[in-house]
């Protein structure tokens, strides 16, 4: 079974200390729960499953020949982050700025070894 993965990646430099990465998370956590200490959304958006991401950082899968175009804008030391929701990648890519977005599918039900 393949799994279809969303992702943005920027350079961690700049999403870690230059955009407020984890206020941009926490803020969508808390809008979407009305919790304000949550760590997990339990529901998902429009009905889609939860949002479950990954934040890699040096991700293997832009190795792959269909990124090399990609990985050439990208400074030495990206990061990404990963989802199976392209809602919540697509909001990410909305509240980030440069950053590139991109899909890939994989049979590996997670992507930390990407």
């Amino acid at each position: 079974m393949s799994i279809k993965y969303y992702f943005v990646v920027g350079s961690k430099q700049f999403l870690c200390d230059e955009e407020p990465l984890e206020e941009i998370l926490r803020e969508r956590l808390q809008s979407l729960n009305g919790k304000s200490n949550m760590l997990v959304i339990p529901g998902g958006f429009n009905g889609e499953p939860p949002v479950n991401f990954w934040i890699l950082e040096n991700p293997k899968f832009l190795e792959a020949s269909e990124f090399q175009s990609l990985k050439g804008k990208l400074p030495n030391n990206p990061i990404a982050i990963v989802s199976t929701s392209k809602t919540f990648i697509t909001w990410l890519k909305l509240r980030l700025n440069h950053v590139y977005t991109g899909n890939f599918s994989q049979t590996n039900i997670s992507p930390l070894d990407f």
